[in-house]
């Protein structure tokens, strides 16, 4: 006697069991892949003004805007006291400042002060960074300690060189007593207050320039020194002969950036001069054109002249790169 198999009761919510794979038609795939080959195509087209979009947006809001804001706000009458009135005045801005000697005077103080700390301060950078190409020990913490005052804030070291070059009490003048020479009044002298102002400049800017000078001597090819020692040149024939030509794109580089940075100075000069900043010292000896567009707008109120005066200083930028790309593009042609 057989047995009837067992039967088996379905459960009615159960899934069903999985069956093979389902393969999509041809069509289907071919709509797929011409989607990613799209996405691909657009993904190439278009990512790299996705990544740069950023920048711009940034550029346009904080740099731009501002830019053609303060153009158009240099052609009217704008006074800090009553923002809602605007008055036309065309051209009135900029020609008043041709007439205006204090705007001269902060023009030639600019570019004293430039002379002053760019000249010293490029030539030291230049040395030191001779000076650190060669094989030296604990190399890391020389160039480290280059950037030293690069980091330290506009306000710690000018308050340091105040105390420096305190007229009663300064370390700088008690030194020259010990020499035999009388005390300075650094900050009321004109040259003086001039020399004081670039000493900051230069203290804090010279390690930046010695390791962009650095890097750019060992970018310079070692057959060069070496087929100048074959001839019989010494370390400081090398020097004049094959590093400084070398780098004469660089050194171009780094006299335009300082010279930049010297028409915007206004953090040191501000600070040296204490309580009167704005005025660059007691008869304007050391006023630069930042302190002059500072002491317009925020001072005098008269925030259209201080918007002349910032398109003046954005003329004399631009010249100075202008000038600095003829030399550029001639040091591209000699070689």
């Amino acid at each position: 006697m057989t047995s009837a198999p067992p039967t088996t009761v379905e459960d009615p919510g159960a899934e069903p069991a999985p069956g093979p794979p389902r393969v999509p038609p041809a069509a289907d795939r071919d709509r797929r892949a011409a989607w990613r080959t799209r996405r691909h195509r657009w993904d190439v087209r278009w990512s790299p003004y996705a990544f740069v979009a950023p920048f711009f947006l940034f550029f346009s809001a904080f740099g731009l805007f501002p830019l053609l804001w303060t153009g158009w706000v240099s052609l009217h009458r704008l006074e800090l006291t009553d923002m809602s009135r605007m008055d036309w005045t065309g051209a009135r801005n900029y020609l008043r400042l041709l007439h205006d000697e204090f705007f001269w005077n902060a023009l030639g103080n600019t570019f004293t002060i430039g002379v002053l700390s760019t000249v010293p301060q490029l030539l030291t950078a230049l040395c030191l960074a001779h000076l650190l190409h060669q094989r030296l020990r604990a190399a890391t913490f020389w160039r480290v300690a280059l950037l030293t005052p690069y980091a330290t804030s506009v306000a710690a070291a000018t308050l340091v060189f105040v105390l420096l070059y305190g007229r009663d009490y300064g370390l700088i003048n008690w030194a020259l007593g010990l020499a035999g020479i009388d005390p300075v009044d650094w900050q009321n002298g004109t040259w003086s207050s001039r020399i004081a102002v670039s000493s900051i400049v230069v203290w804090r800017w010279t390690g930046y320039n010695a390791l962009i000078y650095l890097a750019a001597m060992q970018a310079i090819p070692d057959e060069l020194y070496e087929s100048a020692a074959l001839d019989g040149a010494s370390r400081i024939r090398q020097f004049r002969h094959v590093t400084v030509p070398s780098l004469r794109p660089t050194i171009l580089f780094t006299v335009v950036v300082s010279t930049i940075g010297a028409t915007q100075l206004f953090g040191e000069p501000l600070l040296f001069g204490g309580a009167a900043g704005q005025k660059g010292g007691a008869s304007h000896q050391f006023q630069t054109l930042g302190l002059y567009l500072y002491e317009q707008g925020w001072f005098g109120f008269h925030l259209g002249r201080a918007s002349a005066v910032a398109w003046a200083m954005f003329l004399i930028l631009l010249l100075v790169a202008a000038v600095g790309g003829l030399l550029a593009r001639r040091l591209r042609a000699d070689r």
